[in-house]
């Protein structure tokens, strides 16, 4: 069989996928690190790869996306009724993979790395010095207002 979509569940080093048939049938199951999981992926013909929402997803994001394929970032909370059983990292893969093609999920969007960058300000910008006067008349009305 040949797999349809995939569902990858994030973690500090080892990612749990999960491909589904056309049908849903489960057909791959592996682990890998982030370098296995890239070298992988990079001959993989599939239509659609989701995960979930978190600090790394938006590197696994645009890793993918440059090697070609459709990918979909969700939030946990949406993924979660889709785990049938037990709570498990295949079986979250694999909730991922068929919440990804629901005709009404809600995807998040990838951040992009220029955006993902604080702005320094520079040496001039007259917007960026905040006058001490200004922060001392905040944080005692603060105060105030919280006695």
């Amino acid at each position: 069989m040949e797999i349809d979509k995939v569902g990858i569940d994030l973690g500090k080093s080892v990612f749990h996928l999960a491909g589904l048939s056309v049908t849903g049938a489960t057909v791959v199951r592996k682990k890998f690190s982030r370098l296995q999981l890239l070298r992988f992926t990079a001959n993989l013909q599939v239509r659609v790869i989701g995960r979930e929402a978190c600090g790394g997803a938006h590197f696994l994001g645009r890793a993918l996306r440059d090697q070609g394929h459709d990918v979909r970032l969700m939030p946990a909370q949406y993924v979660k009724p889709y785990v049938k059983t037990n709570k498990n990292d295949y079986i979250d893969a694999e909730a991922i993979a068929e919440a990804v093609d629901r005709p009404r999920m809600r995807y998040g969007w990838r951040r992009n790395f220029r955006r993902a960058l604080p702005q320094r300000p520079g040496p001039r910008d007259s917007k960026a010095v905040v006058p001490r006067w200004r922060t001392h008349r905040h944080c005692s009305t603060s105060c105030v207002l919280n006695s």
